[in-house]
């Protein structure tokens, strides 16, 4: 292959890669049931004027399947970290001790089960049509090689192809992710 040809299979890899990373940072948004400290990590609180991640300003653990522990580090950060908590509307209540928040994570109803596996199958559709939009941009950028004369017709087939399969293999890796998110989401 041409380094032109390189270049673009290089890049669009790059960015199928990042775009997988998204989807699957945004899958860990997505609870299960079981508790997690991503469940919080939309959190922000006003730390001296400015929002800031709770992940800034103190350490959210688990302490057992059904229950997370947040530790600030700054104990008059305490009661504006269990109000962001309750504002973001994540559906927790957490109870101060003075010490740590301790949040009990409610079991998830048959109802909200499958709207958190409608909402991964809407994580999954847009990961997969952000890789098939790079596919797009990547297959234009070859096609230009080859009308530009940089590379031979069979030059543009083998990259063409090489492209498809890279592009089915993160369609691939996404439906597998996916695959499990919903069995942990579904599952009681």
């Amino acid at each position: 292959m041409s380094e032109e040809l390189d270049l673009i299979f290089d890049e669009a890899k790059e960015h199928m890669e990042k775009s997988f990373d998204i989807y699957v940072h945004e899958l860990a948004g997505i609870r299960a049931g079981k508790a997690s400290p991503a469940m919080l990590e939309g959190v922000e609180v006003e730390y001296y004027g400015t929002m800031t991640p709770l992940n800034q300003v103190a350490n959210v653990n688990v302490r057992d399947a059904q229950t997370l522990t947040v530790q600030v580090w700054d104990k008059g950060l305490l009661n504006k970290v269990e109000r962001a908590i309750r504002d973001a509307n994540l559906g927790f209540n957490p109870v101060n001790n003075g010490e740590i928040l301790i949040i009990n994570v409610p079991p998830l109803t048959e109802e909200r089960r499958k709207q958190l596996a409608k909402k991964a199958r809407e994580e999954a559709e847009k990961a997969r049509i952000n890789i098939r939009n790079i596919r797009k941009d990547a297959k234009k950028h070859i096609e230009k090689l080859e009308k530009d004369k940089v590379i031979s017709e069979d030059m543009t087939k083998k990259a063409l192809d090489d492209l498809q399969e890279l592009t089915d293999e993160f369609i691939k890796k996404i439906d597998e992710r996916l695959a499990k998110k919903e069995k942990d989401i579904l599952t009681v």
